[in-house]
């Protein structure tokens, strides 16, 4: 099988989004007057992103879902995504699980893969992922303001508490382990979430790297700063299986959770509340926005505590 017959037998398919999907040097879409597109990209590093013996029908899952993701939190709509793959060797048995996931997470979302690329080498996934929205209607980085309320959706820490077992830091219960392995390996974009917060967030991001330095992108943004309630940040059951200070580092700082953290003005607290009970969905308030330029942690007391979390960072190394 040559590069061609690859891509033809494992990722060619109807383009149901777009006039144009692969086959030329170029796929052709259209987007609706009054509509503006919103275009975001991500590149997962065998090692560095996923394990090297990671499921490929998860894999394919995952790649995408953490490209929802970004979508999700500008209030997008999805519709098509391009996927540029670097393979060490013509694996077809993992090609065809990779590919079965792949397209079961986008068959989930009404999202078409409209082109790509596949060369050899380390292996690397990248994925292009575009959507639309109403012009003006994006959820920004840059919308929060002093006052506003800060909200998470769904429980966090829970893929880092995998992590963490898989790298031998602790040792999970079987039963334990095997839940917080699927919230790390099959993330939930919050797709619908992210389109109803258009008009009552005033900021928005998704969660990759750990709760408190993706929020200090909201408030870099934003030019302003954030206090957030330790007692108050929800965080998956299974964590109790871990001792305090890793149980914390997993939900403030963890990262690969995908949920969304927003802020919204506090006469927006009803409406977010009868979402949540519409999705049924947790939606849970964990601080609010400041003056300032840093986010503080505080305790059950509202004293402030050390943050001793800096949160994900592609280029810190372990020695």
């Amino acid at each position: 099988m040559n590069e061609f017959d690859l891509i033809a037998h494992y990722f060619k398919r109807p383009a149901k989004n777009a006039d144009l999907g692969i086959g030329d040097d170029a796929a052709l879409v259209s987007v609706a007057a009054g509509h503006q597109l919103a275009i975001s990209a991500d590149m997962l590093v065998e090692g560095r992103h996923f394990f090297s013996d990671a499921d490929p029908e998860r894999l394919g899952r995952k790649v995408l879902a953490v490209n929802l993701s970004d979508l999700a939190a500008m209030g997008a709509k999805p519709s098509w995504f391009t996927l540029s793959l670097a393979l060490p060797k013509m694996d077809e048995p993992w090609l065809e699980a990779f590919s079965r996931g792949l397209f079961a997470m986008a068959g989930e979302h009404d999202i078409s893969l409209i082109g790509g690329d596949t060369t050899c080498g380390p292996l690397t996934i990248a994925i292009q992922i575009a959507g639309s929205l109403p012009r003006g209607q994006a959820l920004l980085r840059s919308g929060a303001r002093a006052g506003d309320e800060v909200w998470v959706s769904g429980p966090l820490g829970g893929a880092a508490a995998a992590v963490m077992h898989r790298t031998g830091r602790v040792k999970l219960p079987s039963d334990v382990a095997e839940r917080c392995d699927l919230r790390l390996d099959v993330p939930v974009p919050r797709i619908e979430l992210g389109l109803r917060l258009r008009g009552i967030a005033s900021a928005a991001l998704d969660i990759s790297d750990g709760l408190l330095a993706d929020l200090r992108h909201i408030c870099e943004q934003s030019a302003c700063g954030a206090e957030v309630r330790l007692d108050a940040v929800p965080f998956v059951e299974d964590l109790h299986a871990l001792p305090e200070h890793l149980r914390q580092e997993a939900f403030l700082a963890g990262g690969d959770d995908y949920e969304l953290c927003f802020t919204a003005a506090p006469d927006q607290h009803k409406a977010i509340i009868a979402l949540a009970d519409e999705l049924e969905l947790g939606l849970t308030l964990v601080g609010k926005i400041i003056q300032g330029n840093t986010v503080h942690l505080l305790d059950a007391s509202r004293q402030p505590l050390p943050i001793i979390f800096h949160g994900f960072d592609h280029f810190a190394y372990e020695s």
